[in-house]
C-alpha cells in the first residue's frame, strides 16, 4: 500500500519532509499541498511532488477523499486546528512542534483523540529517533544503575533579533523537555530558571544563557544550559549520572585533523544537518503506522505534558530562582 499524503504548510521543514518522502523513504508519496502562500505550495509542486494537487485551505485538504494521511508543518498557532480536523477526519497526522503553542489546545487533541478511540496523532520530537539518544537510552536502561543527575545543554551559534527569552523555552529547549523524560522514562515535578551574567550578544528582550533545572517523580533533578547565541557552533550535549556509572551522548561523526600544529574535529553549525538521519527515521515509522490507520512515536499526550511543562519553564524564568509546580492530570488509558 502506498500512503497518500498532504503537507500543510510547505516552508522549510514541510518542503524537506516532502523531499524526504517522494525522494528518500518507502511507501508513500506526498499527493496534496496547502500553504497561506499558495506561490511556496506551488513551489513544492514544482520541484518536488509534480502529480500533487494544491488545495487552498489546510481544511480542504485534510477532508480529500485522495488523502490517506497528514503532515501539518505549518505555523505553529495553525497546529491545532489542523490537527484536530485530521482526528474528526479519522486520518493519521504527522504535527510538527509544537503540538499547539498553549497546553489548553494539547489537551483539546487529547480529548479530541480520547474519544474517537484510537492513535492518530505522532508529533515531532525526532530526537527519540537520534541513533545517537537511542544508543544513550540503552545504556541509562542496562548499563549505568538508577540515574540520579542529568546534565545536558542546547547551545545555537546565533538566532534572529526577534528571539526573546521565552523561546529559549518554547522553540529550543522543547525538544530537551521530550526527550529526557522519554530518556528517563519519568515524569517532572517542578521547574527552576537560573540567569547567569547575560552574553555580549544579548539585548533587552533575551537573557542569555539561562539554565533551567527540572526535578523528576523519582527524584533525578536535571540541569540544562540553554544558550543560543554561543557563536562556535550547534552543540548538544547530555551526560547522566547513574548509581553505578556515566553515560554521555555520542558526538556526531567528523573527520578528525592533524593540521597546521592543531589536533581538531568539526563542529556543527546547522541543527538540520545534526539531526537530518533522524527525520528520516521518524518519517518511516510515521508512514508505516498510516498505513495501518494509526500513529507510532511521540503521542499526543507527550506533546500535551510538553506544552505543560514548558509554560512552568517560562513562569520560572519570573521567579527569580523559586520552583515552580508541575502538575500533571492522569494520563488517559490510550496512552498507557
Amino acid at each position: 500500500m502506498t500512503v497518500r499524503i498532504g503537507v500543510v504548510g510547505t516552508g522549510a521543514i514541510g518542503r524537506d519532509h516532502a523531499r524526504r518522502i517522494n525522494k528518500v523513504l518507502g511507501g508513500a508519496k506526498i499527493v496534496a499541498l496547502s500553504d497561506v502562500n499558495r506561490v511556496s505550495a506551488e513551489a513544492v509542486k514544482n520541484d518536488i511532488a509534480p502529480d500533487a494537487v494544491v488545495f487552498s485551505t489546510g481544511e480542504e485538504l485534510i477532508a480529500s477523499t485522495d488523502v490517506d494521511a497528514v503532515l501539518v508543518t505549518s505555523w505553529g498557532a495553525t497546529h491545532e486546528q489542523y490537527v484536530l480536523a485530521a482526528i474528526e477526519a479519522g486520518k493519521p497526522c504527522f504535527c510538527e512542534k509544537p503540538l499547539s503553542t498553549t497546553a489548553e489546545g494539547a489537551r483539546r487533541i487529547v480529548d479530541a483523540e480520547v474519544a474517537h478511540g484510537r492513535r492518530l496523532v505522532q508529533v515531532g520530537f525526532m530526537r527519540r529517533y537520534d541513533a545517537g539518544y537511542v544508543a544513550l537510552k540503552q545504556a541509562v536502561n542496562s548499563r549505568i544503575g538508577a540515574p540520579i543527575m542529568v546534565h545536558a545543554a542546547h547551545r545555537n551559534p546565533a538566532v534572529p533579533e526577534q528571539y526573546a527569552t521565552p523561546m529559549a523555552i518554547h522553540d529550543t529547549m522543547i525538544h530537551e523537555i521530550d526527550v529526557l523524560r522519554w530518556l528517563l522514562d519519568d515524569d517532572y515535578v517542578s521547574a527552576r530558571v537560573l540567569f547567569p551574567r547575560s552574553a555580549a550578544r544579548s539585548h533587552a528582550r533575551l537573557k542569555d544563557p539561562q539554565i533551567v533545572i527540572l526535578e523528576t517523580a523519582k527524584g533525578t533533578i536535571i540541569d540544562v544550559e540553554i544558550f543560543v547565541n554561543c557563536h562556535y557552533g550547534y552543540d548538544i550535549q547530555c551526560q547522566v549520572v547513574g548509581e553505578d556509572g556515566i553515560a554521555s551522548l555520542p558526538e556526531p561523526m567528523s573527520v578528525q585533523t592533524r593540521l597546521s600544529a592543531k589536533l581538531q574535529n568539526d563542529i556543527l553549525t546547522d541543527w538540520k544537518d545534526r539531526f537530518i538521519a533522524s527525520y528520516d527515521v521518524e518519517l518511516q515509522d510515521f508512514i508505516r503506522a498510516a498505513a495501518k490507520g494509526t500513529a507510532s512515536g511521540p503521542n499526543s499526550w507527550d506533546g500535551y505534558v510538553a506544552a505543560i511543562t514548558s509554560d512552568a519553564c517560562v513562569a520560572a524564568q519570573e521567579t527569580q530562582g523559586a520552583a515552580v509546580a508541575i502538575e500533571l492530570p492522569t494520563r488517559p488509558a490510550l496512552y498507557q
